[in-house]
């Protein structure tokens, strides 16, 4: 059974139109500084840009694969709400509402029941 979590501090997406990536599919990447370690900024053939967890691209040069399916929409949460945890990742939580939206939190803005 997945986790429970408990947001004890609202989150807002930074971008509306996040970068999503299938498995397989190459990307151009830099390493920026960033809060949360773990991070590599890319950007998609389409000029698309977000950051993906490096643990889920295989690096090659200055390009890198991913290697499994990827979608960085961050989910709006407000202080209060329950969430169920999916996956932890570099910081984050992959979460899902009760009405089975699905996206990325903050660690830090959420509790585990």
């Amino acid at each position: 059974m997945a986790d429970r979590y408990h947001v004890i501090k609202a989150h807002r997406p930074d971008s509306r139109t996040p970068l999503t990536a299938r498995k397989g599919k190459r990307l151009r990447f830099e390493r920026r500084q960033t809060k949360w370690e773990g991070w590599l900024w890319c950007e998609t053939q389409g000029g698309k840009t977000g950051w993906v967890p490096e643990s889920w691209v295989r690096i090659k040069g200055e390009s890198c694969v991913m290697i499994r399916n990827y979608d960085a929409r961050e989910l709006t949460v407000d202080r209060g709400t329950t969430l169920i945890g999916l996956l932890t990742e570099s910081g984050w939580l992959i979460a899902e509402t009760s009405s089975g939206e699905r996206g990325w939190v903050p660690l830090e803005n959420v509790r585990r029941l």
